[in-house]
């Protein structure tokens, strides 16, 4: 089956019938950022969030490999004059919180709420966890009305390393007070299933728009399109 199919399709490669956990990605995983990306897109040009977003990971990974931390909204706002200033605009500091402000009112995407609630009637422990800044993750969750889904929420805050490195990974199961072998990682993104795999944890990718596997990585345990299809294949198997 091909992507994009509406009931979802999904790829098994191993499954282990011992997961209770499952950590989720928050932006583009369960949140649509395209509210975000079409206001960085007005302001600097056709393509212009897609060059932000990339260099805000670019930019995390280089305070987490250099041994230093600020906080992702710090970063954002960085990397965000560093590309007003490539496009040689003269935008001030509060031109650039405007932009920036659609962050913390984006919707979840369709299959979430019901996904995730099958998920924990299923009786898997469901974790939010984010490299976002704790006060704007709580506020995503909130707007999104996703809060009360959650048994916790973590964020890359206390460890100070970014996903995907894998120190970030231990963090959560440590929170957790999981295993690597009975824990599942979901995401939309290519790096954040690849540092999950090679922390040892199980994995799902979720393909949203524009989104792809990493091809030098493992193959993750489930590939599908939506979180329902998740909560139904591992429910089978629980």
């Amino acid at each position: 089956m091909e992507a994009g199919n509406p009931t979802g399709f999904f790829t098994f490669i191993t499954m282990n019938k011992n997961i209770e956990c499952i950590i989720f990605d928050v932006n583009e995983t369960l949140l649509d950022l395209s509210p975000l990306k079409n206001s960085i897109n007005s302001a600097l040009g056709k393509g212009a969030a897609e060059v932000w977003f990339s260099q805000l990971l670019h930019y995390s990974l280089v305070e987490s490999i250099t041994g230093t931390y600020h906080d992702f909204s710090e970063i954002a706002l960085a990397v965000l004059k560093m590309n007003v200033q490539k496009a040689g605009l003269d935008l001030s500091e509060s031109d650039l919180q405007d932009i920036l402000s659609p962050i913390s009112k984006l919707k979840a995407y369709p299959d979430v709420e019901k996904g995730l609630d099958q998920l924990k009637k299923a009786g898997y422990r469901i974790i939010a966890f984010s490299n976002g800044k704790p006060s704007v993750l709580n506020e995503q969750l909130k707007f999104a009305g996703l809060t009360t889904c959650f048994d916790q929420i973590l964020n890359v805050d206390e460890i100070k390393k970014y996903k995907p490195h894998p120190d970030a990974y231990k963090y959560a199961l440590r929170k957790t007070n999981s295993k690597a072998e009975s824990s599942m990682m979901v995401a939309a993104h290519g790096w954040d299933i690849a540092g999950a795999q090679r922390a040892g944890l199980k994995t799902a990718f979720i393909e949203r728009p524009g989104k792809f596997i990493f091809p030098l990585a493992e193959k993750p345990t489930i590939t599908t399109d939506s979180i329902v299809v998740i909560a139904r294949e591992l429910s089978n198997i629980k």
